[in-house]
This record gives structure tokens, C-alpha cells and sequence, in this order.
């Protein structure tokens, strides 16, 4: 670390430990996160960053959000998207227009789709394995869907296990999972802004069980709402120790929760100094993790290059369409050759992805 740091005695120490390679335990993130410089902990992430990826790549993905039904009975607090049954403005995708999603998608060279949806209490099982089974056998698109509180409301729907959830998903076409539902993964929390979401032990158990069936999945956390920073580190070790079991997740992705239109009024918008701090322990804590992905969606392309020095490495997805965080009142979009500009402006170069990390070869831009 610099000589000319302002971080205290105890914050050297860790970042001493962190630049040998140990692991550092809770106590020492919080202090990290507390305490540490901001170019300090730039410094220590950046140097991971580039110890798991030498090469100067950033990553990222086409894909598209594609929301199969906005009707949910949750009533998450954070959430401006949902419809509850029977309101009005609710919706269940027809076939016709998520083939047309679809094909879009795949002619802008797209790879994959992801897919979520509420908590429907008038959709069976039947009706996701159908529409998987109708995606198989029409496109040729990565299915990266169902979050693990849609995965735990089906099982409680059907009355069946979570792994013959997932095994009859995977069979009609299911691909990988992503991280969404998580918010923090502290149930004291969740009960206050999702109490009637899965707890956080589920959310852990479905991706655990996911790993075991050979399916690779993604993390994410939503901060800024009603969460201490303590909760957050919290989420942090809940997530490093499944990983240290599976090694089933390819990435992990911070963002800030947005509270335009939402049931959190007092919540005030994240600082992009508070963003990159989070970004930067993450990368630290989160040693058995390959990829850190920045989220543009809520911070904007400018501070996402930034955020390719604070320990991230992915860029993520071109966002072809996204619904949830527009509902919250912010929207930034970005193509294809805007993310290619954004990446080499920072000094790297944009490598196109598959859902695994495997690297797809360049096409004329």
C-alpha cells in the first residue's frame, strides 16, 4: 500500500495481510470498509483484480431481461415493477411476443436471456416448464432464469422439494440461475423489506442445491435501504462460504438500491464514493470469486469505468431491455459499441462472454 495513505495503523495491517494473500475475517472487512481510504481499498482490489486476470479484459454479455409476469403477491417494499393479483396492469407474456424477445435478441447477437418474474400464484409449474421447453426447442439462447425466491415459491406451490424444482426446470431447458432475490441476506432485514420473500438460509440453500445439479449461478446484493453495514459484510462471508463448499457462482454483483417509486421513502440514493467502497471489499472478501461485475444500470457509465479500477472486471449485460430498475425511476441504456468505447477509454479491452466466462470470439464491429 502507498506511503502516502491516510488509512489508519489497524488498516494497513489488513491491507498487508490482503496483498500476501490471506483471507481477512469480519471484523477486518467492516474495518476496511469503515475506516480505509478510498484509494487504499482501490489499490487492494484493483491488485486482486489483476493477480485473478492478468490479461487487460473487461467482460460482458448480450442478453436481454425478459420479465415473464409482473404479477406478484410479495409486495417487496422496495420493489416499484409488481402488479398485485387482480390489479390492473398486470401481465403474463404470451408466447408470441417472448419468441419475438427472443429472436431480437439473438439477431443483435445476443447469447443468452434472462428471465424473472413475480410471484404469480396462478401459474403452475407446468407453465415454466412449458415455456422453457418452447425456448429450447425454437432458439438457440443460454436460459439464465428464475431467481431463488421464484425457485422456493414454486416449491411451495406444488409441494415439492427445491431440488425437484430444479431438476424438472433443468430438464425442460434451464441453464443457470441468476442472483436476484437477495437483497442482503440477513433475515431481520428481509422480513422488513420482503416479508413474504424467501428467507435467507433458502436463497442459499436453492443456489447450494443448484451447484450440486451442475448449474452455475450468479450473486448479487442490493444496498441502501433499510440495511446496516454490518448486514452487508454479513452478506458477504453468507455467500464466501457457500462458494468455499460448490464454486458454482461465476460472479458477484453489488448495486444500489434506488428509491424512486418505491415503499422506502426515507432511503436517500447511494453516493458513488459508498458504491465503490461496497465494490471494493467485495472484491477483497470475496476471494473465491473469479468475476466482479460493475453495475451501470444504477451508476451510470461513468463511474462504471471507474469502478473497473475498484475491483471489477465484468461489465455485464448490454440490458437490451430491463423493466425493474426502470420502474424505480432510473434509466441508462448502453449498446453494444458504447460499452466497447466505455472500456477501452478505461484503459481495457471489451471481450464479449457466454454466462461461464468462456470468451466469444470477436465479430466486425
Amino acid at each position: 500500500m502507498t506511503d502516502l495513505t491516510t488509512s489508519p495503523a489497524e488498516v494497513l495491517e489488513i491491507g498487508a495481510k490482503v496483498e500476501a494473500g490471506e483471507r481477512i475475517d469480519f471484523n477486518e472487512a467492516l474495518t476496511l470498509l469503515e475506516k480505509a481510504d478510498l484509494f487504499d481499498l482501490a489499490n487492494l482490489a484493483h491488485g486482486i483484480r489483476m493477480k485473478k486476470h492478468p490479461e487487460p479484459n473487461v467482460t460482458y454479455v448480450i442478453d436481454r431481461n425478459i420479465n415473464y409476469s409482473n404479477i406478484c403477491e410479495c409486495g417487496c417494499r422496495f420493489c416499484a415493477f409488481y402488479k398485485a393479483p387482480g390489479q390492473e396492469g398486470g401481465f403474463v407474456i404470451s408466447r408470441e411476443e417472448l419468441g419475438r424477445k427472443i429472436q431480437e435478441t439473438i439477431d443483435l447477437g445476443g447469447t443468452q436471456i434472462l428471465m424473472q418474474g413475480g410471484h404469480n400464484p396462478d401459474l403452475p409449474l407446468t407453465f415454466y416448464e412449458e415455456m422453457l421447453q418452447f425456448i429450447k426447442d425454437n432458439y438457440p439462447v443460454h436460459i439464465h432464469a428464475f431467481s431463488p425466491p421464484e425457485v422456493v415459491y414454486f416449491s411451495e406451490l406444488e409441494g415439492i422439494s427445491i431440488e425437484d424444482v430444479l431438476k424438472r426446470l433443468i430438464k425442460a431447458g434451464l441453464a443457470s440461475i441468476p442472483g436476484g432475490g437477495a437483497e442482503i441476506l440477513v433475515d431481520e432485514v428481509r422480513k422488513k423489506i420482503a416479508p413474504k420473500k424467501c428467507s435467507a438460509g433458502m436463497w442459499l440453500e436453492v443456489m447450494e442445491a443448484a451447484h450440486n445439479l451442475g448449474l452455475r449461478t450468479t450473486a448479487t446484493m442490493m444496498f441502501g435501504h433499510e440495511e446496516s453495514v454490518e448486514d452487508r459484510v454479513k452478506h458477504l462471508f453468507a455467500l464466501r462460504e457457500v462458494q468455499d463448499r460448490t464454486g458454482g457462482f461465476t460472479a458477484f454483483i453489488p448495486w444500489t438500491f434506488q428509491p424512486d417509486n418505491t415503499n422506502i421513502p426515507k432511503a436517500r440514493k447511494m453516493t458513488s464514493v459508498e458504491y465503490l467502497r461496497m465494490l471494493a471489499v467485495s472484491r477483497i472478501v470475496l476471494d473465491n470469486f473469479d468475476n466482479l461485475q460493475v453495475s451501470w444500470v444504477t451508476m451510470g457509465p461513468k463511474i462504471s469505468q471507474l469502478a473497473l479500477y475498484y475491483g471489477g472486471n465484468d461489465f455485464g449485460s448490454t440490458m437490451i431491455e430491463e423493466n425493474v430498475v426502470r420502474a424505480a425511476g432510473v434509466s441508462f441504456r448502453l449498446s453494444e459499441q458504447e460499452i466497447h468505447n466505455l472500456i477501452r477509454k478505461a484503459g481495457f479491452v471489451p471481450r464479449q462472454r457466454l454466462m461461464d466466462y468462456t470468451l466469444v470470439e470477436a465479430r466486425n464491429e
